[in-house]
């Protein structure tokens, strides 16, 4: 509870740094930090935590299940939009339905994801969360989502330059670089320079993360976004997270899968909902509101799990 307690201090205070800074600095900033710490902020800090995770046990399963997470959250999208068709015979735009199925299907495993994970399971197990992100949310926003979202928005993507944008990924690259670098010893005030550097890039991410809400202001869309948050947030960690002990996996390792699983939808669903021309409006309202559910869910999920 202590714990949970001063996560939420430090979740919150942070985000809410952010939203205010977001409100008073130029539109530019949170761009401007949102490509620093996707070229160099994450990727060091994944360097950093790698050489402390533990990297033994089934943790290949990780992005596995990753797959299935996502996989299952569209499909239940997909059931939602039909059921809700056949009830109220209306069907839903294509565009609409492309943001509902991407909002139900990746989370914001990394930017929010990481200091979760870090804050309530620990530098020991976060090899497991980086192993979700970059192995299964990465490929799954802009591999499967992009493709589905090319389908519904009306257009033709470029497979190649999403190929592209996939392999130059800084933080993929650093992951490598990261599990080789663990073998090599470096001196100790290096050791300690990279860790608090980490552990900063952690706070302006959350920082990042209130700055982008801050310019959100479509909340009409709710009614159509719960059902997206309900099956991201709850069914889909509540089933699969259930069948875990089948894959073998338990205890703090489950813990870090469920939370992973749990988040709200990334901000890689806005960006690919603006590129394909989807429902912006309700990739928007399903990111805001994700992220206040989350304060709510996320105890629930300590205690089940």
């Amino acid at each position: 509870m202590t714990n949970l307690l001063e996560l939420y201090v430090k979740l919150v205070g942070l985000v809410l740094v952010g939203f205010f800074l977001g409100r008073k600095l130029p539109t530019t900033v949170p761009n401007r930090l949102g490509k620093w710490l996707f070229s160099v902020g994450v990727p060091i800090s994944i360097v950093a935590f790698l050489r402390e995770a533990d990297l033994s046990g089934q943790i290949w399963i990780a992005p596995a299940i990753a797959y299935l997470a996502i996989f299952l959250g569209a499909f239940l999208a997909w059931l939602g939009i039909k059921g809700q068709a056949y009830l109220t015979n209306t069907i839903p735009q294509e565009s609409t339905q492309g943001s509902l199925i991407l909002a139900a299907m990746v989370g914001n495993t990394g930017y929010m994801g990481f200091p979760i994970i870090l804050a309530m399971v620990g530098k020991e197990y976060f090899a497991w969360a980086l192993f979700y992100d970059l192995l299964g949310s990465l490929f799954g926003a802009y591999g499967l989502g992009v493709v589905l979202a090319s389908h519904f928005g009306g257009s033709v993507g470029n497979y190649w330059q999403i190929t592209k944008a996939i392999s130059i990924n800084p933080a993929l690259w650093s992951f490598g670089f990261g599990l080789l670098l663990r073998q090599v010893n470096i001196p100790n005030v290096v050791e300690f320079c990279l860790e608090k550097f980490a552990w900063s890039v952690v706070a302006l991410s959350l920082m990042l993360i209130g700055m982008r809400l801050s310019q959100l202001n479509s909340w009409h869309r709710l009614p159509q976004a719960a059902m997206s948050l309900a099956i991201k947030m709850l069914l889909v960690p509540l089933v699969i997270g259930i069948t875990l002990p089948l894959f073998g996996v338990t205890g703090d390792p489950a813990q870090v899968i469920v939370l992973q699983m749990a988040m709200p939808p990334a901000f890689a669903t806005l960006v690919i909902a603006e590129t394909f021309n989807l429902d912006r409006d309700l990739a928007v309202t399903a990111l805001a509101m994700g992220a206040m559910v989350l304060l709510v869910t996320l105890p629930v999920w300590l205690w089940l799990f």
